[in-house]
């Protein structure tokens, strides 16, 4: 913060060592901050309106024209709509965002379900819950089978490792065998993860476990 009363005019009147939009964005709004402090009009403030055509400049000098711009934009509204939501809050995070946070407890719950009946699970079979945890971490969402742990979470693992599973002896079982990684965008394709499950703790095909279970 400037004390300067005439700092904010001169930058304006000399922005040449503004020449990043992030570095001009923040003069202006330092700028408007101090409008605000002195109850003055930002709509006329001189400084202001400099700065603002300044930064103006910066984005449209060597710049790819409107056109292009806003095509590159539409294509990245198409991309966002065809991303599944627990995919784009898995790269977001959901620290410190309630509403977030919630809608990735919703959203895992139900990836959760869908990849328990591609696992070739009965309702009774397995048990899902969640764990909202506090506001600095995503908490997880499980599912605990008889042979069988699965968990969601945005831990310190990193991407490409939001779900871990590993063999277990019980719903009471909490330990269990080695854990296993794979990505949140795994998940969303419920068949191909659980081959991977299955393979990787050499688990039954269902239909060879219902044929065990009642012979």
């Amino acid at each position: 913060m400037s004390y300067d009363a005439a700092f904010r005019f001169q930058q304006a009147l000399d922005p040449s060592a503004l020449t990043t939009l992030a570095g001009g964005l923040n003069v202006l709004i330092q700028a408007i901050d101090e409008c605000h402090r002195n109850h003055i009009d930002v709509e006329r403030d001189p400084a202001v309106l400099l700065l603002v055509r300044h930064l103006g400049n910066i984005a449209t000098e060597n710049r790819p024209p409107q056109t292009e711009l806003r095509r590159a934009c539409v294509e990245a509204v198409g991309a966002a709509e065809r991303t599944p939501i627990l995919v784009t809050l898995a790269r977001r995070g959901v620290d410190y965002d309630s509403e977030a946070k919630a809608i990735f407890h919703q959203e895992g719950r139900a990836a959760l379900r869908r990849l328990a009946e591609a696992l070739g699970l009965q309702r009774n079979e397995f048990q899902i819950r969640s764990n909202m945890a506090g506001g600095a971490c995503s908490g997880e969402i499980i599912l605990h089978a008889a042979h069988l742990y699965i968990q969601l979470d945005l831990g310190c693992m990193g991407p490409g490792h939001e779900v871990m599973f590993r063999s277990c002896k019980g719903r009471e079982d909490y330990v269990g065998g080695r854990n296993h990684f794979a990505s949140v965008a795994e998940l969303i394709e419920p068949a191909r993860l659980a081959e991977r499950i299955r393979r990787d703790l050499d688990l039954p095909q269902p239909d060879a476990a219902a044929t065990r279970l009642f012979a």
